[in-house]
């Protein structure tokens, strides 16, 4: 069993890919869970093989201690670690070779949060990847980015478990875009380029600062670009994630 946590901003596309993965590795023959771990989703495109919010309800946190729906978030969040050992056993009992873990919508609640990276280790003692997506609209412009590069970088940080990134939503801008982001993910000197002819002024030098101390560090970011709407990419990610999870192999025993 493998256990992939699917890790980005709100609205860069969670919960829809977790659906449109699942559905492609069913179809790959691969037997899979999926695990809703937002306790304030109100519609998801899937249906949760478990659900957190069985576990803890915002809205009885919300009128228990006269909270707004922040607050009961952030509470509900720290809840979930109390319930780990029994999600782990319903994730458990279901003997999948894979198993998507949707987080919330908010990613600060799970990735900037004490709970959060408690819960990623106490979830199953299964190896584990984290895949953090890059919405691809947003990364248009140099400065988001680069904001983004560094928000990764920061979940690595806080996790230390292996990363895959994803370029989301890659069927919403023109191909040329989609191509010119990610060369600048596979470039530094590109990205440098592109910083120094579209950012003026501090946000130039923040910017190219950032990404320099990133790269220092010795981390990358190689984004693969996907769309849950035209299943584009699943197969490059897929690959991906065999490698790091299964030495190459398939995910099944």
């Amino acid at each position: 069993m493998f256990i992939v946590f699917i890790i980005g901003t709100a609205g860069s596309g969670k919960s829809l890919l977790t659906a449109a993965f699942s559905e492609w590795l069913k179809m790959s023959k691969q037997n899979v869970t999926v695990v809703n771990m937002d306790p304030g989703a109100l519609k998801l495109p899937y249906s949760p093989d478990v659900d957190v919010r069985n576990h803890v309800n915002v809205g009885d946190l919300m009128e228990k201690y006269g909270l707004g729906p922040n607050g009961a978030l952030i509470m509900a969040a720290d809840l979930i670690a109390d319930e780990i050992d029994e999600i782990s056993k319903e994730i458990e009992d279901l003997k999948s070779d894979i198993v998507l873990v949707d987080t919330s919508g908010q990613m600060e609640l799970f990735a900037f949060r004490a709970s959060g990276p408690y819960i990623a280790s106490e979830l199953t003692n299964e190896p584990k990847a984290i895949v953090y997506l890059f919405d691809a609209a947003f990364s248009l412009d140099p400065l988001n980015y680069v904001s983004n590069l560094f928000l990764s970088a920061a979940v690595y940080n806080r996790f230390l478990v292996p990363q895959v990134h994803l370029l989301s939503k890659s069927d919403l801008p023109p191909k040329e875009d989609v191509n010119k982001i990610v060369d600048w993910s596979a470039s530094p000197r590109v990205l440098d380029n592109a910083i120094e002819q579209k950012l003026t002024g501090t946000r130039r030098l923040l910017s190219r600062n950032m990404m320099r101390a990133i790269y220092q560090l010795g981390l990358r970011f190689l984004l693969i670009p996907v769309s849950a709407k035209t299943n584009e990419g699943m197969i490059n990610f897929n690959t991906a994630l065999e490698r790091i999870l299964a030495g190459g192999e398939k995910y099944t025993y």
